[in-house]
């Protein structure tokens, strides 16, 4: 069985060039709470995949656990080039993608719906998403989703 998770980068500065745009104060902030919600939560092996980009290794950062850089998650990729880099749905255990949008708001749609739609994907926030099993057939099941707004209102 495989778990997925996708969190989106945090609250991120206005600059150019995009790639190198850092997160805010308010980003650090966000990065900081949903990373001491998800710690407790995450299995120790758990594999992390993050995009190059400055804001989502920044975010990713904040885990304080060992992650590998690929460009499948980057603002460069699509739904396909990302579920392949992960292989789902063949893939066991546990891999979480920091990444962007519209990217993972895609791939939660093309994972629950059949189809990669536009689907909103607040800043900060998380999918986690399950592999079942129904007739033989792999299925999407979300198991959670969390913002970081609602993770610094727990505090």
């Amino acid at each position: 069985m495989m778990e997925l998770i996708l969190w989106r980068h945090a609250d991120a500065t206005q600059s150019y060039p995009d790639h190198l745009r850092e997160l805010s104060a308010r980003g650090r902030l966000q990065a900081k709470a949903m990373a001491q919600w998800l710690n407790p939560r995450l299995p120790e092996k758990t594999r992390i995949l993050v995009s190059p980009a400055q804001r989502t290794l920044q975010t990713a950062a904040a885990l304080d656990r060992p992650f590998h850089i690929t460009e499948a998650a980057s603002t460069a990729t699509d739904v396909h080039r990302l579920l392949t880099e992960i292989n789902w749905p063949y893939e066991g255990g546990t891999t979480m993608v920091v990444g962007h949008q519209p990217t993972l708001g895609e791939v939660v749609s093309f994972l629950l719906m059949g189809e990669a739609s536009l689907w909103s994907f607040k800043k900060a926030s998380v999918w986690w998403l399950t592999l079942r099993e129904r007739h033989g057939q792999p299925m999407a099941v979300v198991r959670a989703v969390m913002s970081a707004d609602l993770v610094e209102q727990e505090k």
